[in-house]
């Protein structure tokens, strides 16, 4: 059985690398790239064409969302389901306007996109883990690599609340949130695992928002308990 892994926004590949030896026995591994499109049924649509007939799928954080989009695309495809740091709430009208406001601002400049700045990284890992240079120039590299326009189709994007349809989930699904998420509460995970049918939710301790890379193993050893015990 494929595993198909969906990034958050401004992540890459590269936010499973420290993962890739854990779950190759759960493979192949497929990494959808959710860098080239402006909306979640387009994501969606991109990562279905590319993935194989049917799959186990994990989604972080944004990838969460397209995770949901791609069921609701195409159900008999997906034989198990992780959601990994994410949320079905639509974003606040403050968070919509200052995500349009940075987005108009790096529309209007010219010159060589940076990446995400120290303050947005931070935000991402656990107070303890803030400052951690490794993990710092990680999450950097990968939103250079991603680049502004990319970025800017992220911010723009709509999320819509789409709890109302989570009882529609019939796959086994296990919810996994990080208990230092700055990013995502754990009551956003609760109320997944509350409205998806027979969810499991787990928590991973010592973690930020980014816990595959914060906690690489630890998340490994949740999600392979999780697929030994629900086996297709």
């Amino acid at each position: 059985m494929a595993m198909v892994l969906l990034p958050g926004v401004m992540c890459d590949a590269g936010l499973w690398q420290a993962m890739t030896e854990d779950l190759a026995p759960y493979g192949p591994l497929v990494y959808g790239d959710l860098s080239q499109d402006a909306s979640l049924a387009e994501m969606a649509a991109r990562v279905l064409a590319q993935a194989p007939a049917r799959f186990t799928l994990v989604g972080f954080s944004m990838g969460g969302y397209v995770a949901r989009e791609m069921i609701r695309q195409a159900p008999e495809r997906v034989e198990r389901l992780i959601l990994i740091a994410t949320s079905s709430q639509q974003d606040s009208e403050q968070t919509q306007a200052f995500k349009a406001a940075t987005a108009r601002t790096l529309l209007a400049a010219s010159g060589t996109f940076r990446g995400l700045g120290h303050k947005a990284i931070a935000l991402s890992l656990s107070d303890q883990r803030a400052d951690d240079q490794r993990l710092q120039q990680q999450i950097h590299a990968m939103s250079v690599r991603a680049g502004k326009e990319t970025y800017c189709r992220q911010l723009l994007m709509a999320r819509p609340d789409d709890s109302g349809l989570l009882a529609q989930i019939a796959c086994p699904t296990l919810v996994i949130a990080a208990a230092d998420d700055r990013m995502r509460t754990l009551r956003e995970s609760q109320i997944l695992a509350d409205n998806i049918p027979g969810a499991t939710l787990q928590v991973i301790e010592n973690a930020g928002h980014m816990v595959p890379l914060e906690q690489p193993k630890a998340l490994a050893a949740v999600i392979i308990r999780w697929l030994q015990s629900h086996e297709v």
